[in-house]
């Protein structure tokens, strides 16, 4: 996209903008003179109106173009996204320019992800994110990018040698391994069912890695069999299911992405086993949140779906408006662990946080639990 506007743009966007920026004065006034709520209330409403204004200002950063940001994902309709595309909405609303376009494979296709790069490139795209997935489809892309001045940035999934500038996502290998070890506390010999989606994907199988190393100290008398359960997520549920029949005498049934993980709840739920086989995975998908709640499932990992499309899209912005002088730092977004403990705010809250349909401010507890020193 061009990032030049006609004069008759600018005269529109600066009008706007001195308004919205006396707003704001006005505002920051009330506070020094302590207006409280009062005052509150009429920043939050600056802040609204450039948001809603045809600006294109976000804050009080410079005055910018509507930038264009493309997201490229492998599975573009699997329901661990949802909170990630929440997620990248909200950021530009918070910045004023235009939600950025999701595309893609529905299927884990690599050729699919790489030609939708491709058009970004060609399409002139202002930023790109990519979940790298692959660990070479993507590199000369990249550098096609960079060399036409479109930073490229890394979410969800990571690679080694690639160019991208930073990556916002989940240290996968290590979840796996605390995984492993969270798991070799209730299951200590025999056979294990670990449901993947895309082996050898880089988006789940350092994980499943992480869980076999951690075994190997922690309960070496395990036995891992792997399952690959497939990237459409409506087929899970069958592979988990036929997994299970076929591996009766397994100690416990695990996964190590969200659809999986869901279809392990529903399994265990349907035939009543909550509590008689371990289980566990990631994500908070609703079924995996209500398995939890039930007992079906010992835990399941949050990795905060949503920070991956918030920070990418603030990222790609930060770097454009400063004119590479803001790089983006690499983001781990984190791991927690979710028990029959501490699940009840993410079913009662039903958050756009987590992927659930409510916008509404989710209310702090009275007092904030000591994290884990093991994460």
């Amino acid at each position: 996209m061009n990032e030049t506007s006609s004069s008759e743009e600018s005269n529109s966007r600066s009008s706007g903008s001195d308004s919205a920026n006396a707003s704001r004065r006005t505002a920051l006034k009330m506070f020094g003179l302590g207006g409280g709520a009062v005052a509150a209330s009429a920043l939050l409403a600056a802040c609204n109106g450039v948001q809603d204004s045809s600006s294109a200002q976000g804050g009080a950063f410079p005055q910018t173009p509507s930038w264009r940001f493309v997201f490229i994902n492998h599975v573009t309709t699997n329901s661990f996204f949802v909170p990630t595309r929440t997620g990248m909405a909200d950021a530009a609303k918070l910045l004023g320019i235009q939600a950025p376009q999701w595309t893609g494979s529905t299927e884990g296709n690599v050729a699919e992800m790489a030609n939708a790069f491709a058009t970004a490139i060609n399409s002139n795209a202002d930023g790109i994110a990519v979940s790298l997935t692959d660990s070479n489809a993507f590199v000369d892309l990249t550098k096609q990018a960079l060399a036409k001045g479109i930073p490229v940035v890394a979410y969800n999934a990571n690679a080694a040698n690639n160019f991208a500038l930073t990556y916002v996502g989940q240290d996968l290998y290590h979840s796996g391994f605390l995984m492993g070890q969270r798991i070799a506390r209730d299951v200590t010999s025999g056979d294990i069912l670990v449901g993947i989606s895309q082996p050898g994907g880089n988006n789940v199988q350092p994980r499943l890695n992480g869980i076999v190393d951690a075994l190997k100290q922690h309960a070496p008398a395990v036995n891992v069999i792997s399952i690959n359960t497939g990237a459409e997520q409506a087929a899970e549920l069958n592979a988990i299911t036929a997994a299970y029949d076929g591996h009766p005498q397994a100690r416990g049934v695990y996964a190590v992405d969200a659809g999986s993980t869901a279809s392990i709840a529903q399994l265990l739920t349907n035939r009543g086993l909550q509590g008689k086989v371990r289980a566990g995975g990631y994500d908070t998908l609703a079924d995996t949140l209500k398995g939890v709640d039930s007992g079906a499932l010992d835990f399941t990992i949050d990795q905060s779906a949503y920070l991956q499309g918030f920070l990418a899209t603030m990222y790609l912005y930060l770097f454009r408006v400063s004119g590479t002088l803001v790089f983006p730092p690499s983001t781990d977004t984190g791991l927690v662990f979710v028990t029959k403990e501490n699940v009840g705010p993410y079913v009662t809250a039903d958050s756009k946080f987590e992927g659930g349909s409510k916008n509404e401010q989710v209310p702090m507890p009275q007092s904030i639990p000591l994290p884990s020193t093991n994460q």
